[in-house]
This record gives C-alpha cells, structure tokens and sequence, in this order.
C-alpha cells in the first residue's frame, strides 16, 4: 500500500499503470465474443499487459445476444488461458468476469443470481447500446442492487446520448452507479467528443475505475504510446481511482 501511494504522489514520470495495479475491464477469452481469437494471442496480451504495470486481469467478456455466453463458457474458457498464462511465466494474476449488456436476457440472469462478478464484493459490469439507453434501466439498476450487487457502467463517455448531459450522469450515479472509464477515451482515441465526455467525468469526480478495454495486441501498443502523453500522466497523478479495490490483496 505505501508503495502504491508514494508511486501516486511522487514527481517521477509515470513508465507504466502500476498505479492503478489492476485492469478491470479486457477482453482476453478466446473464440467467444470480439476479443482476442486465440489462446496464444491472450497470452501476449497479459505479457503485454504485464510489462505496462498491471499485476492482476480481471478479463470480462460481453454477454449479450450477439455473443450468448454463459457463466459455464466463460470459466472453461478462463481456466485454459490461465493455465497457458501460469505455463507462460506471466507474472499477472488473472480472473473472469463478465461485460453484461443490459436487455431481458440480463433481467433474467440478476434473477436467477447468475451473474459473474468482479469482486467478492458483488460488482457487476454492464454496458448499454451507443443509440439509446435502455427503457428499463433504472429497474435493471435497482434490481441489482437488491440483489446485492454493485452496477458499475462500463465506458459511459462513449454512449453519444449523455454527452453534454451531466445531469443524467449524475442520475446515474445517485441510481448507485459506480463508472468505468477507458484509458483511451481520455487520449481521443475514440475521437474528440468521447475525449471530452471523459474529460468532463474526470473533472466532476465521477470516475470511479480506469479500464483498457483491450480486445487486441493494438490495444496495448497504443496504450504504451499513451504512457508518453503528458496529458495522460497528469491524469493519472490528479485523479483517484478505485482500481486498488479489486487487487487480492487489497483489504
């Protein structure tokens, strides 16, 4: 824990994400959603993750209609990558989650309590389509919640219908969301009104979690490149993030 303050406070150029310890949001499970196509390349990517800082994974692939995966798919195809990662001499810790896109599929899971979570603690990633919220998104919020779990939205600077709208951002978060932001929202990668929806959530204090959100070798090319932004580091250095909370060793 000291050593995790004193890289955060200290006037050193950041190398790497080691402040934040571990990735949240990454989609590292072969063969099942629009993530990595094979084991070998899930491999390289917690290498490549690895060498930027990370010392835990937590990989969460989509869950949605275009993608069925079931708790069972995603477990048998977590414990054949961390058993290729462990072979590989990783030094990363690795778990699945999942990214739950919320439609009736997802009402049902939350009441059957067939939902992985990225934490023991019950938090739970969802996402929403980019052209409109869903229509019953905040019962799927609250049911959630009285079933225990911790919604935290995945990427909300990238749904185009809340840019410009910090009211409905703060609706959310009284709605008990917790939001995850990509690192490459913030460097414009997703182009300038992302970047600045991501700003925006920065400077009011809602950015709860940092996420990748790799889904390939590029990702963690490009996030390598973002290391030498110095708006990147300033970020970085400014902000509190919670990333902390989901390290094993974290009380």
């Amino acid at each position: 824990m000291r050593q995790f303050f004193s890289k955060l406070f200290s006037n050193a150029p950041l190398s790497d994400f080691s402040v934040l310890e571990t990735d949240m949001h990454s989609h590292l499970l072969p063969g099942i959603d629009d993530g990595v196509p094979t084991v070998e390349e899930a491999v390289e990517m917690a290498k490549a993750l690895s060498s930027l800082g990370y010392r835990r994974l937590i990989t969460t692939p989509h869950v949605m209609e275009r993608y069925p995966n079931t708790t069972k798919i995603i477990q048998e195809k977590y414990l054949i990558v961390k058993d290729a990662i462990e072979k590989a001499g990783v030094p990363v810790e690795i778990q699945a989650a999942a990214e739950y896109f919320m439609d009736d599929n997802f009402a049902e899971l939350v009441k059957n309590n067939d939902l992985l979570t990225l934490d023991a603690h019950g938090h739970v990633l969802v996402e929403m389509s980019f052209l409109h919220p869903p229509l019953p998104l905040q019962q799927y919020l609250f049911d959630l919640q009285t079933r225990g779990y911790t919604p935290v939205l995945a990427h909300p600077e990238r749904y185009p219908f809340y840019h410009g709208k910090p009211d409905e951002y703060q609706a959310l978060k009284d709605a008990g969301c917790r939001f995850q932001v990509n690192i490459l929202s913030i460097t414009g990668h997703y182009g300038p009104d992302v970047q600045q929806a991501a700003q925006l959530l920065l400077r009011n204090k809602m950015v709860d979690f940092l996420g990748t959100d790799a889904h390939r070798l590029r990702h963690a090319q490009t996030l390598r490149a973002a290391l030498r932004s110095g708006h990147l580091e300033k970020t970085l250095k400014k902000y509190k993030f919670a990333n902390i909370e989901f390290n094993s060793t974290a009380e």
